[in-house]
């Protein structure tokens, strides 16, 4: 029976565009390999739930009882016990994030227990509020379960050893979950309106070929792309005051450290971004395939990978140091501190360090890519 003249174009043209879809390895990668890497990140790679959280323990009581009650915490595979000779101390771990939580067993604990009214202090890190609520379950129950293992031990002390937890949230009192997103956002805008847009501009002057005509002219690479930052620059700076302007009058997030810390630290950023999408855009000389790159190098890793979403503590030892090794990770832990807990300014100019670092290298990486040669 002969093929209709239908059914063998249509087998001609499907096998042609299998071809073309073969050929085409940026297609394949996409198609094929971003659902594998995403199944697997999700899967195994990315957890809602908080283990191995850092609590300081400030122990005011430092009878039986109260390390009996606060031995939870230790046995926890969700909580790991640090221990604070004052509170002072342990203020100070929980503003630099060395913990996320404190829990304060007062002078009088014991004494409270007998007559049936002991409180703990708990106050908790408000930078995540999805964290802090978490934690504030799991450091409850773990109290609750010594006291009761106690009370099932000690019947003389059923109908008393009753502990109630006061639970007070730091950076984000009313744990609106808009404060803890909109600063996360700006590194998100910084990200997109960077390495996306500019992972276009030396691509597409090498398809249209304008870029050959630039390498007989006295043009510098060095100048070259540093023409290309300025535009996209001020756009960025403008993204920037939009964001700004957003996060304190109409979400109303405080702003309660340095202004100035926070500006330089996001052109930083935008800076880190831009010679991203530059670099990308003049190694694979293909819009299509730069705009794909770059999703897949900058804006997915800055959306999964770098705290925005995710708690990094929580994510097995292999994506933590791919986590670490992205800008986006270092900044959005910086701006979420800038707007929330205060200027820290060890840990700012620790990760402005971080920045900078990448944006020398790109930026001499970038500048490879357009030396003067024709292949």
């Amino acid at each position: 029976m002969s093929r209709s003249p239908f059914h063998t174009r249509l087998a001609a043209l499907t096998r042609k565009e299998t071809r073309q879809m073969l050929r085409d390895r940026s297609n394949l990668m996409v198609g094929l390999l971003l659902p594998i890497a995403l199944i697997l990140l999700f899967g195994y790679g990315l957890s809602f739930d908080v283990r191995n959280a850092p609590v300081a323990l400030v122990m005011d009581d430092n009878s039986a009882i109260a390390r009996e009650a606060v031995s939870g915490i230790g046995g926890s595979e969700y909580l790991v016990p640090v221990h604070a000779a004052t509170m002072i101390e342990a203020e100070e771990m929980l503003r630099a994030g060395r913990v996320e939580a404190i829990v304060r067993v007062p002078v009088d604990f014991t004494r409270r227990v007998a007559a049936g009214d002991a409180r703990v202090q708990l106050i908790l890190n408000g930078l995540d509020s999805t964290t802090a609520t978490t934690m504030e379950s799991y450091v409850g129950g773990a109290i609750s379960s010594a006291m009761q293992r106690r009370m099932d031990r000690s019947p003389e002390m059923r109908g008393g050893g009753r502990v109630e937890l006061s639970q007070r949230t730091w950076f984000n009192e009313a744990g609106y979950s808009t404060w803890y997103l909109v600063p996360g956002l700006i590194a998100l805008i910084m990200t997109l309106v960077g390495a996306f847009l500019t992972s276009l501009l030396i691509a597409r002057e090498w398809e249209r070929g304008t870029l050959e005509a630039l390498f007989v002219t006295p043009v510098r690479p060095l100048e070259l792309v540093l023409a290309k930052l300025v535009p996209y620059m001020i756009v960025g700076i403008i993204d920037l005051v939009m964001c700004l302007l957003a996060a304190r009058y109409l979400f109303e997030v405080p702003i309660r450290g340095s202004l100035l810390a926070i500006v330089v630290a996001s052109l930083l950023y935008l800076a880190v971004s831009l010679l991203l999408g530059l670099f990308i855009s003049g190694v694979t000389r293909n819009q299509f395939a730069a705009s794909q790159l770059a999703l897949l190098l900058s804006f997915m890793p800055a959306l999964m990978l770098s705290g925005f979403v995710f708690d990094l503590r929580n994510v097995p030892v292999v994506v933590r140091v791919v986590a670490q090794a992205l800008p986006a990770t270092h900044f959005m832990g910086m701006i979420k501190s800038l707007f929330l807990a205060g200027t820290d300014w060890i840990m700012v100019l620790r990760n402005c360090g971080i920045l900078g670092a990448y944006g020398v290298i790109l930026l001499f990486a970038t500048r490879r890519t357009l030396r003067k040669r024709l292949d």
